[in-house]
C-alpha cells in the first residue's frame, strides 16, 4: 500500500486536514524530484489536495489546484483505473466559482463537459446558472434533463414552472413514477398547487395546498406551512400569514427559510420586540443565511434607523444575492434616506426574481412616485394590473396611482370600489378608500367603512384613522379610545400618539403654557437623540464602506 493510497482512505474517511498537511508535503516532495511519484499518483495527490482546500472554503486556492490537475490528467493514458473522476473534478471547480460568484467561469466549466457525461447535479447546477443568467431556454432543457434522469426532484420541477413550463407538461414527465411507486398519488396535486403559485394566481394556490394538507398524510409538513404562509402574505392575508409562520416555527424550532417575511410581517404590525427576539433566535442557528440579517434589518427600519437597516441589508445580499426581502430591505431604506435611484436599482431587480409578488411592484411605484414620476408609476401600474390580472391588490395598487393624479380621482374611486366589493376586509384598499372620503370631507361615511373594516379585525392604522374620522364629528371620547386601541396593537405608532396629544391639549386648554413649557423640554432631549442619530448614521456609512455599498 504506497503512500498515496494512505491519502486517498483518509480522504474517503473526511479526514480533510490530515489530507491537507500530508498531500502538501508529497506535492512538494513530487516537485524537487518528479520521478518519485507516477503522473496517475500525482493527479490524486492534486485532487485530494484541492479537496481539502475546498473544505476549507479556499476556494481560488482550490481552483488553482484543480487546473492543475486535469493538466496532469491529460498525460495520463484513457485506460488508467481507479482514479477520481475529471468530472467530478470540474464539478468541484464550477462549486468553487459560484462560491466565488464567478458564474460565467462556472457555466464554461461545465458547457465543456458533454451532455452524455452529465450527470443530475451538473445538469441542476447547470439549469439553476443558466437560470440566474437569464438562459432561460438552456435552464428549462437543463432541469428536464434532470427530470429524466430523477423524475422525483422537486427542486427541479419548482425550477421549470418558475420558468412558466405549463403545470401538464411537468406532471407528465413524473407521471410513470407516480404510477408505478406506491404512496406519491399526493405529487400530481402538489405540482398542480405549485403551478398555481407560479402563474401568481395566489387563491388557487392557497385551496390547492389547504387541500393537500387537509387531506393526505402531508398535515404538517413544514414546507407546506411555509409555502402557506408566503401565499398568504402574497395575497396581503397578513393574519393568517403570521397564523402560518407560528406554526411552521413551533414543529421546527431550527427554521430559517422564510422567517424573513415572518420579520417583516412582526415589524409592520409593530411587533418590534418578537421581532428582536426572532433575529437573536436566527442568529443563533446560522449567520450564514440571509434571513437573520433581513429579520435585524426589519427592526431597525421600523424603528427608524435606516442606515443601520441599510447596512443589514446590503450583509444579506452578500450571503444570498437571490434573497427578495433582502432586496425590498435595501431599497426601502435607500428610498427613505432619499437615494431614490439607487433604491429602484434594487425594486427591479427584485421583480426580476418575483415577478408575481406585489410588493416588489409596490417598491418602485413608491420610487416612481417620490422622484414626481407619476407617468412612469401610471404606466407600471396598469402592467401590473394587466399581468397579474385584476383583482383587490392589483385594484388598490392602480388606484394608488390614481389618487396622485387630480384628474384620476373618479377612476381612483371605482377602482377602490371594485376591490373593496372583491374583499371588504382588504387592509389596504379600506386605507385608500378612507382617505378619499377624507379628502371629500365625507366623515359619516368614512366612519361607516372603517367601523365595518374593523368588525372582524383589529389593525393599528385602521384604529387610529377612525380616531381621526371620530374627531372630524366631535366624537372626541370614542376618537379617545380609539387611539388607545391604535397604540395598544403598536406602541410605535406616532400619528396615533400625535392624534391622542392634540386631543389632550384641546381639552385642557388651561394647561396649554404648561404643556409648551414641556414640549420645549422635551425637544431639546430630541435634538440629542437626532445628533446620536447623525453619529450612528456616519458610523453605519463607514461599515456600509466596508461591505461594497456606496
Amino acid at each position: 500500500m504506497s503512500v498515496v493510497d494512505h491519502v486517498r482512505e483518509m480522504a474517503a474517511a473526511g479526514l480533510h486536514s490530515n489530507v491537507r498537511l500530508l498531500s502538501g508535503l508529497l506535492l512538494t516532495m513530487s516537485g524537487n524530484n518528479p520521478e518519485l511519484f507516477s503522473p496517475s499518483q500525482k493527479y490524486q495527490l492534486l485532487v485530494y489536495h484541492a479537496d481539502s482546500l475546498f473544505h476549507d472554503k479556499e476556494y481560488r486556492n482550490a481552483v488553482s489546484k484543480y487546473t492543475m490537475a486535469l493538466q496532469q490528467k491529460k498525460a495520463l493514458s484513457k485506460t488508467s483505473k481507479c482514479l477520481p473522476s475529471e468530472i467530478e473534478v470540474k464539478y468541484k471547480m464550477a462549486e468553487c466559482y459560484t462560491m466565488l460568484k464567478q458564474d460565467k467561469d462556472a457555466i464554461a466549466i461545465l458547457d465543456g463537459i458533454p451532455s452524455r457525461q452529465r450527470t443530475p447535479k451538473i445538469n441542476m447546477m447547470l439549469a439553476n446558472l443558466y437560470k440566474k443568467a437569464g438562459q432561460e431556454r438552456s435552464s428549462v432543457t437543463s432541469y428536464k434533463e434532470v427530470l429524466r434522469q430523477c423524475p422525483l426532484a422537486l427542486d427541479a420541477i419548482l425550477g421549470l414552472l418558475s420558468l412558466s413550463v405549463k403545470g401538464a407538461e411537468v406532471a407528465s414527465m413524473t407521471m410513470n413514477v407516480i404510477q408505478s411507486v406506491p404512496n406519491l398519488d399526493w405529487l400530481s396535486v402538489w405540482i398542480k398547487a405549485y403551478a398555481f403559485v407560479h402563474t401568481g394566481d395566489n387563491t388557487r394556490a392557497i385551496n390547492t395546498i389547504c387541500s393537500l394538507e387537509k387531506k393526505s398524510l402531508l398535515r404538517d409538513n413544514v414546507d407546506i406551512l411555509g409555502s402557506l404562509a408566503d401565499l398568504y402574505f402574497r395575497a396581503g392575508d397578513n393574519k393568517n400569514a403570521i397564523l402560518k409562520f407560528e406554526q411552521a416555527q413551533m414543529l421546527d424550532p431550527y427554521l430559517i427559510k422564510g422567517m424573513d417575511v415572518y420579520g417583516y410581517l412582526l415589524a409592520r404590525e409593530g411587533r418590534l420586540e418578537d421581532v428582536e427576539n426572532l433575529g437573536c433566535r436566527l442568529f443563533n442557528i446560522s449567520d450564514q443565511h440571509a434571513e437573520p440579517w433581513v429579520v435585524s434589518g426589519c427592526h431597525s427600519f421600523y424603528s427608524k434607523r435606516y442606515s443601520r437597516a441599510l447596512y443589514l441589508g446590503a450583509k444579506a445580499i452578500q450571503l444570498n444575492s437571490n434573497s427578495v426581502q433582502a432586496l425590498l430591505l435595501k431599497g426601502a431604506a435607500l428610498r427613505n434616506m432619499g437615494r431614490v435611484q439607487e433604491a429602484i436599482i434594487h425594486f427591479r431587480e427584485a421583480i426580476r426574481l418575483a415577478p408575481c409578488r406585489l410588493d416588489c411592484y409596490e417598491g418602485l411605484i413608491e420610487c416612481y412616485l417620490a422622484s414626481n414620476g407619476l407617468r412612469e408609476a401610471t404606466v407600471m401600474a396598469n402592467n401590473v394590473y394587466k399581468t397579474l390580472g385584476a383583482n383587490a391588490q392589483t385594484l388598490t395598487l392602480l388606484a394608488t396611482v390614481c389618487l396622485e393624479d387630480p384628474v384620476a380621482q373618479e377612476k381612483a374611486k371605482t377602482l377602490l370600489d371594485k376591490a373593496l366589493t372583491q374583499r371588504p376586509d382588504y387592509i389596504k384598499a379600506v386605507v385608500k378608500k378612507a382617505e378619499l372620503l377624507s379628502r371629500e370631507q365625507k366623515y359619516e361615511d368614512g366612519i361607516a367603512l372603517l367601523r365595518n373594516a374593523l368588525a372582524n379585525q383589529s389593525d393599528c392604522i385602521l384604529h387610529r384613522m377612525l380616531g381621526d374620522f371620530l374627531v372630524a364629528v366631535n366624537e372626541y371620547q370614542e376618537a379617545m379610545d380609539q387611539y388607545s386601541i391604535a397604540l395598544s396593537l403598536d406602541p410605535n405608532d406616532q400619528k396615533s400618539l400625535e392624534g391622542m396629544q392634540k386631543m389632550e391639549k384641546e381639552e385642557s386648554p388651561t394647561d396649554a403654557t404648561q404643556e409648551e413649557d414641556v414640549d420645549d423640554m422635551e425637544g431639546s432631549g430630541e435634538e440629542g437623540d437626532l445628533e446620536g442619530s447623525d453619529s450612528e448614521a456616519a458610523q453605519w456609512a463607514d461599515q456600509e464602506q466596508w461591505f461594497g455599498m456606496q
